[in-house]
């Protein structure tokens, strides 16, 4: 069974370090998914920071050519923190991504996304923009995947995002919990269908969850490194669509107009895929 694994950071595996190297939920997955007399070849060319202009022009022409029986593609999260943020590109890329798969007789591994300003507890002017954008990637995920039968696990659940014990320090990536946790769901999806026929990986970590301490550090340094990085891109957008919110809530109209932008949007890019 070959299983290709396409994305960003979340399924390189970032959060989950074993043996000094990011190991993650497609591999824990990975080794439950042959039977006996099976065995599974796994290639992961996921990419930390990867956009889904990244996956469909380098990832996806890869992974055709392997011709893989599962294929999982995850994006979104990083399209979200960038000022140039189109939904309906982000639509264009994906269903091209998915169905050059698809084509290819893979059967597909989908996930939305968490509240990226939630999870990192940002003020409502700020949240709200990613919020409004991280739900418009979610209802362009969900059409793409059940148009195409995808295998898909809810990650914008408060199951999987008020859980603290699942994530890792940065607040953004899964701990070692949270990638048992997601290998493990994707198994039972996956042996529902015949096609996990190995043992369910252990949910069961060896390494204890950040401590207070270690998210304070991390946010100290890595965490601010990761916002300087950003403050040239995603900073100065953020800044404008904040003012945005603030200027409709001072006339009394917020969130109103700027909810019906993105869902005209939204429905723009979903007619533009799906045909309706």
């Amino acid at each position: 069974m070959r299983f290709a694994v396409l994305g960003d950071s979340f399924s390189e595996g970032v959060g989950d370090r074993a043996a000094g190297e990011w190991r993650g939920w497609a591999a824990l997955l990975a080794d439950g998914l042959a039977g006996p007399g099976q065995r599974v070849e796994y290639v992961n060319l996921a990419v930390s920071g990867a956009l889904s202009a990244d996956v469909a022009a380098h990832q996806a022409p890869r992974a055709v050519a392997l011709r893989p029986h599962l294929a999982s593609v995850v994006v979104g999260v990083n399209d979200t923190l960038r000022h140039g943020f189109d939904i309906g590109r982000f639509a264009r890329r994906l269903d091209g991504v998915l169905a050059s798969l698809d084509a290819a007789g893979a059967v597909l591994l989908t996930a939305c996304l968490p509240d990226p300003g939630r999870m990192l507890g940002l003020p409502a002017p700020l949240a709200r923009p990613l919020a409004r954008r991280r739900r418009s990637v979610n209802a362009v995920v969900h059409a793409l995947s059940a148009r195409r039968g995808a295998v898909h696990l809810h990650l914008a659940d408060p199951a999987w995002t008020d859980d603290r014990r699942l994530w890792s320090a940065d607040r953004l990536h899964p701990g070692e919990r949270g990638h048992r946790a997601v290998a493990g769901a994707f198994h039972r999806l996956l042996a529902e269908r015949g096609l996990a026929r190995g043992p369910a990986p252990s949910p069961e970590a060896s390494e204890p969850p950040p401590t207070r301490a270690e998210t304070a550090l991390w946010l100290a340094t890595a965490g601010t490194g990761w916002v300087l990085r950003r403050s040239r891109d995603l900073l100065p957008q953020l800044l404008l669509l904040a003012g945005e919110e603030l200027l409709h809530r001072g006339d009394g109209t917020a969130p109103g107009p700027l909810d019906a932008r993105a869902e005209t949007a939204l429905a723009a890019a979903l007619a533009a895929t799906m045909g309706e």
